[in-house]
């Protein structure tokens, strides 16, 4: 590919400048970056001309330094063509390593990583979750992982890096450390974060990302029926710790919030909502949005109980939440009690509002979507998908319909009834 070059000789003034010589600079471009060094000669600014880059004059020491120019003129293009001819990247970095002689040290690919973690360790709870947080450290020492696994390396350069270094990535990611195909796209897509900082930052001139497909696969989540949700719900506990697991996991399901969201939410954020029945008016934490839920009689109850819990009132929280570790491992424990064989999480509670609670009864999937705290309407909508009960009982009465407007219209004729 054709990138613009461009060479200049030119003086660069000192601070404070008051008279006499001045050092002359050679500055090369290509393709919008540049580099520029001394050439370790001076010139009169008064005998300079700028047009053609050299000294004005036919003295002897006029002529030597001109002649000097030419020849590292004649050095740069020289290096240009070699570089060419080697199939080799053109770029300021590479025809400054061949004229000066020295190589700038390179920016490495965990260099730039860890300062970024750095800085978005700095912004948690301002910018930036504390799950995300989580998952670029976690990014980072896979990434690490990778190099050692990949190229025997503590580190790498990042203008080593390129196609071959994102594909062996993924099959790293899918081999050796055993993830799913979306689990893998979740950490290059971390990585390629990263990459495209060192390019904004002129440290790569060549995205090795370009041509590379990060698509997710759609994944059908785990949601819990009706009856699943009865059995859950009147199941009797010998020991409190699961009676409040299932409680506050119940809880979830007929608000849709997450583990994180219950887990901040304050007694504050139950409100009287636009209907005077009570809310909860709460922003999420992973996308930053505001989350307006009103209150079903199931999920006050559950509040009432919980009111006066010792937590609940030292700490100013609505429910006594414990570890995600442990909600999730008691849940388990709870399946197997109540005999339900499905991945049983804390998330599947959220999802279960989705389907079940909510869509499956005819509520809107914009309202859902707005309950849910999504901030696109198309992160909902892969929870219609899933529906087939719906599917099933929206086609009954579209049945029905079809055939009660059959019998009524004439013969060899099919009515369609408008609900407009």
């Amino acid at each position: 590919m054709s990138r613009r070059f461009s060479l200049l000789f030119y003086l660069k003034k000192p601070r404070n400048y008051s008279g006499g010589p001045v050092p002359i600079y050679m500055r090369i471009s290509i393709g919008g970056r540049r580099t520029e060094f001394a050439t370790q000669r001076e010139a009169d600014p008064t005998k300079w001309k700028a047009q053609a880059g050299r000294v004005n004059g036919t003295k002897e020491e006029v002529r030597a330094i001109n002649a000097f120019l030419d020849t590292l003129q004649a050095k740069v293009y020289e290096a240009q063509r070699k570089l060419v001819e080697a199939d080799e990247n053109v770029n300021v970095n590479t025809i400054r390593e061949i004229i000066v002689g020295k190589k700038e040290k390179s920016k490495t690919l965990l260099e730039v990583f860890e300062y970024h973690n750095t800085q978005m360790k700095a912004l948690v709870d301002v910018d930036f979750a504390p799950g995300t947080m989580e998952r670029y450290t976690t990014a980072l020492s896979h990434t690490k992982d990778f190099i050692k696994w990949k190229y025997n390396l503590d580190d790498i350069e990042i203008d080593k890096i390129n196609y071959e270094f994102v594909t062996e990535m993924e099959f790293y990611f899918k081999s050796v450390r055993k993830c799913c195909h979306n689990t893998s796209v979740k950490y290059i897509s971390n990585v390629k974060k990263i990459v495209n900082i060192c390019i904004k930052n002129g440290w790569i001139q060549k995205d090795p990302f370009f041509g590379y497909k990060m698509n997710k696969k759609q994944v059908i989540r785990e949601y819990l029926s009706s009856d699943e949700i009865n059995a859950v719900y009147q199941k009797e506990f010998l020991t409190d710790r699961l009676t409040l697991v299932r409680d506050i996991f119940i809880f979830s399901c007929f608000t849709g919030l997450s583990y994180a969201d219950i887990q901040k939410l304050k007694r504050s954020e139950v409100i009287i909502g636009i209907d005077g029945d009570r809310w909860i008016s709460t922003t999420r934490q992973k996308t930053d949005t505001v989350s307006k839920i009103p209150l079903l009689p199931i999920a006050l109850e559950i509040l009432e109980k919980y009111k006066e819990h010792p937590k609940c009132v030292n700490q100013d929280v609505l429910l006594p939440i414990l570890s995600n570790q442990n909600m999730n491992a008691y849940l388990k424990e709870i399946a197997d009690l109540v005999g339900i064989k499905k991945n049983f999480t804390f998330h599947c509670a959220r999802h279960t509002f989705a389907t079940t609670v909510t869509l499956t009864n005819g509520v809107p999937i914009e309202s859902v979507s707005k309950m849910l705290g999504h901030s696109n309407l198309k992160t909902t909508q892969h929870y219609a998908k899933i529906l087939d009960l719906k599917v099933s009982e929206d086609m009954s009465k579209l049945r029905s319909k079809l055939s009660a407007s059959r019998e009524s219209a004439e013969p060899a004729q099919i009515k369609i009834i408008s609900n407009s």
